[in-house]
């Protein structure tokens, strides 16, 4: 019989709408102000700081709602924003050094929920509050570090190859390299050319020397103006996870611009102490030819340097820098073939590759080491007043031996855990910032606006919504009904599966909505107004039904794969809000064509099939 879906079929629109609404249900909870506590570089928290986190904040008077340990990480739930903040600053004074304490929100969901993985979806800076900040990259400097890497390997390369020269000096975007005669002059344009194709080289003559002009090439310029704008992206995303942050928005804006966008966050103070802060990454080798002990007593060799490893034993170095990570081109973390131990695969540039190449080849079996260096703020309570201070922290986090020399590409043992290994990879590509920043405009969004904001939004719906379910309704009459309840599954599967995906709600992305649920509506009037026409052509009821949903389904998916489209190309080609509007567009459609299609006539089957019908209440 027509008008009946098989059992299949209704078991399906059953179970999306039970699923949908199971993880749609987060978003009705509310969101605790919260702050996480990690770890010194994402070491487990132990279980006895939260008893010494309960009592600072209980003797400051700062309520608390809760206090657990989860997933190595200690969250702190408060009941209001203000004593949120009120608490970071009383936690400065009590978290053990190296330990993050980050402003965020946390879900007030039943364990059942939390269980099963659901989550609310994210809010956006327009409706959570947060922070945006505005970050200009200096190319200038970028240019001129790389210009003084160049000269730094032209003299090594030049020394390797016995090639003499007077001087190599800088002049702008160009290298002026001396030579006393015209034979030493050819022998250096064979080397350097060969070695550094990016350059473009030619000759002159200034006060009776020859001189070699290396010069880079306007491509070359913006590829390195490209890769500092990529890298320092990338070092800003990964210092940004230490905030805690769920879904920061971190993107180029034109040629020398990042946007950095964090929902939630409301310290200024201690983003711009983490996005300017400035970290590298130093391969040395270990001075195994002196005593460690000595250089603690105060007797250091003139050619190495004492330094310290994370847990606190000195390690004597050698003073001559290997490479730097700014010659590091990519690293994962992975197992050594040999041992099954964890290991770190690190791959160089060309010129860093020479120089690795080299001094593990003088230095088979010998020990090498990894330095990070970086410019850190540290706070402390002085006189009952939080007091900040910059403090050089320079650290050795891998010791291992060279046992082959290294190329391009090579691999470091020695490292303790996975964990740590992919810890150091992360470093290792993008532990440095390529170019200084500065941040040239910043705002500071509030909680309070931040909601005004929703609520100004949940009302646009239940307007529009409103509107819409008195039109349909008296328009239609029962089918408009069916219509009404079918929007409704239509909003829960949107919502549910903006949950899954963990999509980030924006104030666009609610008029996304809204939008989407107009378009629902007008697939509805197209198959009601195709059941209208088989009736007035002298159809039966139920053959007017079936023909008006099978006739109107290509007019629907035609009409609905053009806006998927134009939905694929927001998405693809905006920024911000616009891939935001973007997300709830595209998944409201998919919903849609599920909805209309499907779960309209699952109601419509339901309430008429199997019947004997007069007439259709359209």
């Amino acid at each position: 019989m027509i008008n009946r879906f098989p059992v299949w079929k209704n078991v399906v629109v059953v179970v999306v709408l039970l699923v949908s609404l199971v993880y749609a249900l987060p978003n009705v909870f509310s969101q605790d102000p919260s702050i996480e506590i990690s770890g010194p570089r994402g070491v487990a928290v132990a279980p006895a700081l939260g008893e010494t986190v309960k009592a600072a904040l209980g003797a400051a008077g700062i309520p608390v709602k809760s206090v657990e340990l989860r997933q190595g990480k200690l969250l702190v739930r408060f009941p209001t924003s203000d004593s949120q903040l009120r608490a970071q600053d009383v936690l400065a004074t009590v978290l053990p050094d190296g330990s993050t304490a980050a402003l965020t929100t946390l879900p007030d969901l039943p364990a059942w929920l939390a269980a099963i993985g659901a989550k609310p979806m994210y809010l956006g800076l327009d409706l959570r509050g947060g922070i945006h900040v505005l970050i200009d990259v200096d190319m200038e400097a970028a240019v001129a570090q790389a210009m003084d890497r160049y000269s730094g390997d032209m003299r090594t390369l030049l020394r390797d190859r016995k090639v003499r020269y007077l001087t190599l000096t800088e002049a702008g975007t160009a290298l002026d390299v001396k030579f006393a005669d015209a034979e030493a002059v050819a022998q250096g344009e064979r080397a350097l050319a060969d070695e550094f194709r990016s350059l473009a080289f030619s000759r002159d003559e200034q006060g009776g020397a020859l001189v070699l002009r290396a010069t880079l090439t306007p491509a070359e310029i913006k590829q390195i103006k490209k890769d500092a704008l990529d890298q320092n992206i990338t070092t800003l995303r990964n210092r940004v996870n230490a905030l805690g942050v769920a879904e920061p928005i971190i993107q180029q804006q034109g040629e020398r611009r990042i946007v950095v966008q964090l929902p939630g966050v409301q310290d200024p103070s201690r983003l711009k102490e983490l996005l300017g802060a400035t970290a590298t990454l130093e391969y040395r080798l270990v001075d195994t030819e002196h005593e460690v002990q000595d250089a603690v007593a105060g007797r250091v060799p003139a050619a190495s340097k004492l330094y310290k490893d994370r847990d606190g034993r000195p390690v004597l170095l050698k003073k001559r820098v290997i490479i730097t990570g700014n010659q590091i081109k990519n690293a994962s973390s992975g197992v050594d073939q040999r041992s099954g131990a964890p290991a770190v695969f690190v791959n160089l540039d060309s010129q860093g590759a020479r120089r690795m190449r080299d001094v593990t080849t003088e230095n088979v079996g010998k020990p090498m080491a990894v330095v990070f260096i970086e410019n850190r703020t540290v706070s402390r309570v002085v006189d009952g007043q939080p007091v900040k201070r910059k403090q050089l922290v320079e650290e050795v986090i891998s010791v291992a031996n060279i046992l082959e020399p290294f190329g391009s590409r090579f691999q470091t043992t020695g490292i303790d855990s996975p964990a740590e290994a992919r810890d150091l990879a992360l470093l290792l590509r993008s532990g440095a910032l390529a170019a200084p920043i500065e941040i040239i405009e910043e705002r500071t969004i509030g909680p309070s606006l931040g909601q005004a904001n929703v609520d100004r939004g949940v009302l646009s719906m239940v307007v529009g919504m409103a509107g819409v379910v008195v039109f349909v309704v008296l328009y239609y009459r029962m089918m408009g009904v069916l219509a009404v309840v079918s929007l409704a599954f239509n909003f829960i599967v949107i919502v549910g599966a903006m949950s899954i995906i963990q999509a980030t709600l924006t104030l666009p992305g609610i008029a996304g909505i809204v939008l989407t649920v107009g378009m629902a509506v007008d697939a509805n009037v197209l198959i009601y107004e195709r059941i209208r026409e088989e009736l007035r052509l002298g159809n039966s009821p139920h053959g007017a039904i079936h023909a008006g949903f099978e006739r109107a389904f290509t007019t629907i998916l035609d009409s609905n794969l053009t806006t998927l489209i134009a939905a694929v190309i927001l998405f693809s080609f905006g920024s911000g809000p616009v891939r935001g509007f973007a997300v709830t567009l595209f998944v409201g459609i998919l919903s849609t064509l599920f909805t209309a299609v499907t779960g309209t006539r699952a109601l419509v089957n339901l309430l008429y099939g199997g019947r004997r019908l007069a007439r259709v209440s359209v």
